[in-house]
């Protein structure tokens, strides 16, 4: 992969809350996210962090993760308590979309993203570990991370891919031929084929990528995906992931139970519909850690993530 070019941070914006794990922009600029008390959040005027304006949209009683923002103005959310949400914008109406699948509660929702004939697809990243024990699933390496589905007018997912090393990000492509998912225990994205004489099959998409990809986001079908790296790649960890289970069972155990600080090394990509890399962020020794999430909105690129209480402002990569 070609050398990244710097991160260039801008401005940082105090949110008034922990951990706006994944970022979207409207389309009049405006950035939405969810953070750990629960609320939706819409933060206006980042062109300058002292007046930004920070709104409450909603509620959702649980823990919002992934977003969508429909057509229609309302927002799909991935709770990792709750299941899959519908929040209207216009009053804070929270509706649960699917709570449980193949008779499991719905736990871990990661990314979600809508398609055009109304259906909408999402991830759960975990189903042995729970969202403040996410550390513990990527140590045991568990592999039981799911792609769904959740057809039109339907309560009950269906199972479209199993098996993935920690389900994070969700993207589609351009003409809503394959979806891509982020293997953030893998270091991968992979490509499951919607069409096509492939369609229902999984394949690699991007591999070896520099860092630990967390969630995925497209402005639009002539925009590239953008793929947020939530920490570097850790060496030491890839030599346990070829441990024995009863080995890696209980590294996990002492991980979930250790402090945790994120290092100072984030970064970003954006590829586009063929895995190329259109670009290469990155930053070292961050006073921002953790990058969980990366839109472009009101032509900057904005920053999530799980660990802050705000959200970074940067400027955006020149076009090539």
């Amino acid at each position: 992969m070609d050398r990244p070019t710097p991160l260039v941070p801008l401005r940082y914006v105090d949110i008034g809350g922990r951990g706006p794990e994944d970022v979207v922009a409207d389309s009049r600029g405006r950035v939405i996210t969810g953070v750990e008390d629960g609320r939706i959040l819409r933060i206006d005027g980042l062109a300058d962090s002292a007046k930004a304006r920070v709104e409450v949209l909603a509620e959702t009683g649980g823990r919002p993760l992934g977003l969508e923002l429909l057509p229609d103005g309302a927002l799909l959310v991935c709770d990792a308590e709750l299941g899959l949400l519908r929040v209207d914008l216009s009053d804070g109406v929270v509706r649960i979309l699917a709570d449980s699948v193949l008779g499991e509660p719905l736990r871990f929702c990661s990314n979600v993203v809508a398609l055009s004939d109304g259906s909408v697809c999402f991830t759960v990243s975990s189903r042995r570990y729970a969202l403040d024990q996410w550390i513990g699933d990527l140590v045991e390496h568990t592999g039981t991370g799911r792609l769904l589905r959740l057809a039109p007018g339907s309560e009950t997912p269906e199972v479209l891919l199993e098996g993935l090393q920690f389900a994070n990000g969700l993207a589609l492509s351009a003409d809503e031929s394959f979806l891509v998912v982020a293997e953030t225990g893998a270091c991968r994205l992979t490509r499951y084929r919607l069409t096509g004489a492939k369609a229902g099959r999984a394949e690699p998409f991007v591999e070896n990528l520099p860092g630990m990809p967390d969630n995925l986001w497209r402005g639009g079908p002539d925009g590239p995906i953008w793929v947020s790296l939530a920490g570097p790649r850790i060496p030491p960890l890839a030599l346990l992931h070829r441990a024995n289970p009863a080995v890696r069972s209980t590294a996990a155990r002492i991980a979930v139970r250790a402090p945790f600080r994120p290092t100072g090394t984030i970064g970003a990509l954006a590829v586009d519909d063929t895995g190329a890399t259109v670009h290469h962020l990155a930053r070292r020794r961050s006073g921002f850690r953790m990058v969980t999430s990366v839109c472009q909105a009101a032509g900057q690129l904005v920053l999530g993530s799980l660990w802050e209480r705000g959200i970074a402002v940067c400027e955006p990569p020149v076009p090539k």
